[in-house]
């Protein structure tokens, strides 16, 4: 008589159960990020949080910076949801929805400013500059065929005078990227205890940043000149100023 051992099942999750996991694992993990930041939180804590094994959690996520990847996945996925609409939208002019394509987008992340300021910190660091390229890589790609839509129904409309637009769309995009690389690394320099004065100057900073990007991407698309904004200028007062906002005379015009 051989007694022969019989072999584990691997357990077998439902789809939407793996789902539901996964989202309560990445919501514990926002909101630590929030209270406590993304290097204060640590796995074990999410794992007491929720109340799973170890085991559990790396069925998910096989560590930290895998979460941070699935945050900034997650955000996308949600930013997608809300600005698909927009694009397609067939009354509005191209012009227009290239408006509020990013307004819309820049509103979203204003919202949600405290959480997005941490997560900063956290994207910036040495350790994640790996992550970081890959994602902006993909964030771009991401982009690509929105602004394409946009950009062709601009051509058609004789608002922007081009002859590439998935070329054209991607010159855009890193445009808009370096200028919010920008604008991050003065947010970043902003300390707690920094006078109004400082924050004013770092404002003005980003401000002139953002009007000379504004005027390049008009000339990438051929676009008429004071056509662009991409968001308005008092969003970057709201993420700046924290006390004594300055008069709207302290924010230059963009004409």
């Amino acid at each position: 008589f051989i007694y022969k051992k019989k072999a584990l099942m691997p357990r077998v999750i439902k789809p939407e159960e793996y789902q539901r996991k996964r989202d309560e694992i990445l919501d514990v993990t926002q909101r630590l990020i929030y209270t406590i930041g993304y290097e204060q939180m640590s796995i074990q804590g999410i794992i007491d949080e929720i109340g799973i094994s170890k085991g559990a959690f790396y069925h998910y996520f096989d560590s930290k910076q895998a979460l941070l990847e699935a945050m900034i996945e997650r955000i996308i996925v949600e930013m997608e949801k809300l600005l698909t609409p927009i694009v397609n939208e067939p009354d509005t002019p191209a012009l227009e929805k290239f408006e509020t394509f990013f307004d819309t987008a820049a509103r979203w992340k204003s919202a949600r400013r405290e959480f997005l300021l941490s997560l900063l910190k956290t994207w910036y660091a040495d350790e994640n500059t790996v992550v970081r390229h890959k994602l902006t890589a993909a964030s771009s790609q991401w982009l690509v065929p929105f602004l394409v839509k946009i950009i062709q129904q601009g051509v058609n409309e004789t608002v922007f005078d081009i002859a590439y637009c998935e070329e054209t769309a991607k010159a855009a995009i890193t445009l808009m990227m370096s200028m919010g690389e920008d604008v991050a690394v003065v947010l970043l320099a902003i300390k707690p205890e920094d006078s109004p004065q400082s924050r004013k100057d770092a404002l003005k900073a980003m401000v002139r940043s953002v009007l000379a990007y504004r005027v390049a991407i008009e000339r990438v698309l051929g676009a008429p000149r004071g056509s662009i904004t991409l968001f308005s200028l008092d969003l970057l007062r709201e993420w700046v100023l924290t006390v004594d906002p300055p008069s709207v005379s302290t924010i230059p015009s963009i004409d």
